[in-house]
């Protein structure tokens, strides 16, 4: 069941219902189970895995918390990840690291066939994984208690807000929640549907009709010249955030409806000055969780310049893989590696160069060109992240420059000439808000508004959404990491 379902319309309203109609001490049982049938939805028999890395999660961290030999301590949470992280490995990265292993052998003259798992990749499995290894790699370093409720802390794995696409959320966020007596709040549930409908909004408007562009030149990049090929590109990093963002969006203001607070997940990236920055707007529970359980533990900045750099690089990768087990989704996370050493690296050159060309003195200006080479540099990452494989991605890489057709008449994208005036003028409605966003919330921006413009703005955008909204069936991109 997505959110862009007709089902979850139904669904949606009917467990906030039942939750607060229920008392408090049951409504852990209502979640668990509208959670699990939300999961379910798209395949049943799937449900056995979230429900085995649920247990030994709990189990082993209780194991962890109890004992005080610290051998025993480090054996039982090598032994929760090893199970969780095997569980990810055998149905994601299984089939990807077979092929990889035989391509290795083949340059030694050694013949291997490789094995290959028929294995359906289970929806969202990444991020409930990584919310499972957090919450043992807390209580193992004293941060976190474990949670001696099984079935509240089985509703923390399975939240259905967040439980396929996150925010990937820390224990001591979300779990002590579930133990929070919720009234109805008649501003937090209509903050909450404001942040959904804003949400469906970027989903169902922007990124599924951008959808239709990119979709038609990435499936044929060798049929389309520099202008469709840069025009895609482009179109893709606008669908990518509005589809994810739109998802977050809905998620945590699903959850606010029912009392319930989720980390913020984005936070209008696209404005970065830096590849560093816009590691701290994308993707916001992700990037964090990489730094606290990867990065920190290699050393982070506390070493030295080259041991740093590698750090950096190994996370990366890592993060690339997490996406996905194809060579294009490990060049996409190297090369934002790359591209953090490279900052640290020029930093002070370009420092100077901005000091030389007197830019320190024009502030906007400066910010406006940091900008724009740092969304430059995502684009050219994120054709590698689109690309149907790695042929294709060399190919764009190559000729994205080198067919350039400045007729009108000579530029073909796939779509007719109002269907690309209606995908520019939404993206430039959202950077719109955005803009407002830099200063404001747009919902405090609204509350501050008379009662009348706030409720035309809503009523037009539910409008915007059933006139100009793409509603085939269209399931969020993160659904596959």
């Amino acid at each position: 069941m997505a959110f862009n379902s007709i089902s979850f319309l139904f669904f949606f309203p009917l467990v906030v219902s039942l939750y607060f109609i229920i008392p408090h001490k049951f409504r852990w049982i209502i979640l668990l189970l509208s959670s699990y049938y939300f999961y379910m939805s798209w395949n049943p028999d799937l449900i056995i895995l979230i429900i085995i890395t649920t247990l030994i999660s709990y189990a082993t961290a209780i194991q962890i918390y109890k004992t005080k030999n610290k051998k025993r301590k480090k054996l039982l949470l090598i032994f929760s990840i090893i199970i969780n992280l095997g569980i990810l490995f055998t149905f994601k990265y299984f089939n990807f690291f077979s092929e990889a292993l035989k391509i290795l052998l083949q340059n030694f003259s050694i013949k291997l066939d490789p094995i290959t798992l028929k294995l359906v990749i289970p929806i969202g499995i990444s991020f409930y994984t990584f919310q499972t290894l957090s919450y043992t790699i807390d209580v193992y370093r004293g941060n976190f208690k474990p949670e001696k409720h099984p079935g509240i802390f089985a509703v923390y794995i399975s939240f259905f807000p967040q439980l396929v696409a996150g925010p990937i959320e820390r224990a001591k966020n979300l779990l002590p929640q579930f133990f929070e007596k919720h009234y109805f709040d008649y501003k937090k549930a209509t903050d909450g549907l404001k942040l959904m409908l804003w949400g469906f909004f970027k989903k169902i408007v922007i990124a599924d009709r951008l959808a239709m562009i990119v979709n038609t030149i990435y499936e044929n990049p060798s049929g389309y010249n520099s202008i469709a090929l840069i025009t895609a590109t482009i179109f893709f990093a606008f669908q990518i955030y509005c589809d994810f963002s739109g998802y977050s969006d809905i998620a945590i203001g699903a959850a606010q409806v029912m009392g319930f607070n989720l980390m913020d997940n984005f936070k209008r990236p696209y404005f970065s000055r830096s590849i560093n920055e816009f590691w701290k707007r994308w993707h916001i529970s992700l990037s964090t969780w990489f730094k606290d359980y990867v990065y920190i533990p290699l050393g982070g900045n506390k070493v030295n310049k080259i041991r740093r750099y590698f750090n950096l690089l190994t996370v990366f990768l890592i993060s690339g893989l997490w996406h996905g087990a194809k060579w294009t989704f490990v060049i996409w996370g190297l090369l934002h590696g790359l591209y953090l050493i490279l900052e640290l690296i020029l930093k002070p050159i370009k420092n100077k160069i901005m000091e030389f060309m007197r830019l320190t003195k024009l502030p906007k200006l400066m910010a406006f060109m940091e900008i724009c080479f740092t969304f430059i540099l995502i684009n050219i990452a994120w054709i590698f992240f689109r690309a149907n494989n790695l042929p294709d991605a060399i190919y764009i890489i190559k000729n994205i420059f080198t067919e350039m057709n400045f007729n009108i008449n000579g530029i073909n994208i796939g779509v007719g000439w109002t269907e690309l005036i209606m995908a520019i003028g939404v993206i430039l409605f959202m950077e719109f808000i955005h803009l407002i966003e830099e200063h404001k919330s747009i919902r405090e921006f609204l509350d501050s508004k008379p009662k009348a413009l706030r409720w035309s703005i809503y009523l037009i955008i539910i409008y915007m959404i059933l006139i100009f909204g793409v509603f085939e069936k269209s399931e969020f991109i993160y659904f596959q990491f």
